[in-house]
């Protein structure tokens, strides 16, 4: 039974300037390069059959190619502790009009519609129960900043869990040309 999520993969130049800062918290869990992405949506476990409806759902997804860049950062948290560190990305419009599409296309065929309100990010880091004190970190890198670049495609993407972490494999590859 595959766990899947849709997401946007930024470029190696962007992936490695997120990598310089990607450092400085113990117990912090960072990202691996091969981790960082953009979510879209998270679909989680189906079975095989809704995969490929999901997969044939997105393929009728129709978007114009986004121009980003990061800004900033930020942490998600409950009860007063973090559990993830994040770079937020802009502008934010285009690509939340990408995830209404995405998350139609998964609607259309059976899944229930995303519950959270979207804040498209890139994760950088995940905390256990001991989070270390974060306000000096994003204090520090509050105006992380990229040059703009282009995505011009989109993935459904297949999480597996090891002893070392997820593992994402591109399932399939969606163009973002319309």
């Amino acid at each position: 039974m595959p766990r899947l999520f849709v997401a946007l993969r930024p470029p190696a130049a962007v992936r490695q300037h997120l990598q310089e800062i990607m450092h400085g918290l113990p117990g912090a869990r960072w990202q691996d390069d091969d981790q960082l992405h953009i979510t879209l949506r998270f679909i989680g476990d189906v079975d095989y059959n809704r995969a490929n409806d999901i997969a044939a759902g997105l393929g009728r997804v129709t978007a114009p190619a986004l121009t980003l860049s990061l800004k900033g950062v930020g942490a998600f948290g409950r009860r007063g502790r973090a559990d993830a560190l994040w770079a937020g990305v802009t502008p934010q419009d285009a690509i939340t009009a990408l995830h209404k599409k995405v998350d139609r296309a998964c609607v259309s065929v059976g899944l229930p519609p995303e519950g959270r309100a979207y804040l498209p990010h890139i994760t950088l880091a995940r905390f256990g129960r001991d989070a270390p004190p974060l306000d000096a970190y994003l204090a520090r890198n509050a105006g992380l900043t990229s040059a703009a670049f282009t995505l011009s495609d989109f993935g459904l993407y297949e999480s597996t869990l090891g002893h070392e972490g997820a593992v994402y494999h591109l399932a399939e590859r969606y163009p973002l040309n319309g």
